[in-house]
């Protein structure tokens, strides 16, 4: 069976890209080399190097790990930090649906035992 390839947008497949992009020029400015820095981060060299071609194929945690090793772990929780769109939204009260709790099969609630 074949594995499905998944598509990306251009605009997030630049983004990928420049975070590579970036990744490897933190990498040349603290003048590791890619063995040093993908043994630190406990991946392999062509882990590295895809992280840095900007592959989206390589998972988060890689990435993450890189980023510890290279000092720049708390840029991640840049991530999303300001969100000016959600808190619009936020603001503007838009109605949400709320999902119902979910009920468990074969336990009655308080409810129901009076």
């Amino acid at each position: 069976m074949k594995a499905k390839s998944q598509t990306f947008l251009p605009k997030v497949q630049k983004s990928i890209v420049e975070l590579g992009e970036n990744i490897k020029l933190a990498r040349l400015r603290r003048k590791y080399s890619a063995e040093q820095v993908a043994e630190r981060a406990n991946i392999s060299r062509p882990t590295l190097l895809a992280i840095e071609k900007g592959l989206p194929s390589v998972s988060i945690g890689a990435i993450a790990n890189v980023l510890f090793v290279l000092g720049l772990e708390k840029d991640i929780m840049e991530v999303a930090k300001d969100d000016k769109l959600g808190r619009r939204l936020q603001d503007a009260k838009l109605i949400v649906k709320e999902r119902a709790p979910k009920r468990v099969k074969g336990n009655l609630t308080n409810n129901e035992n009076e």
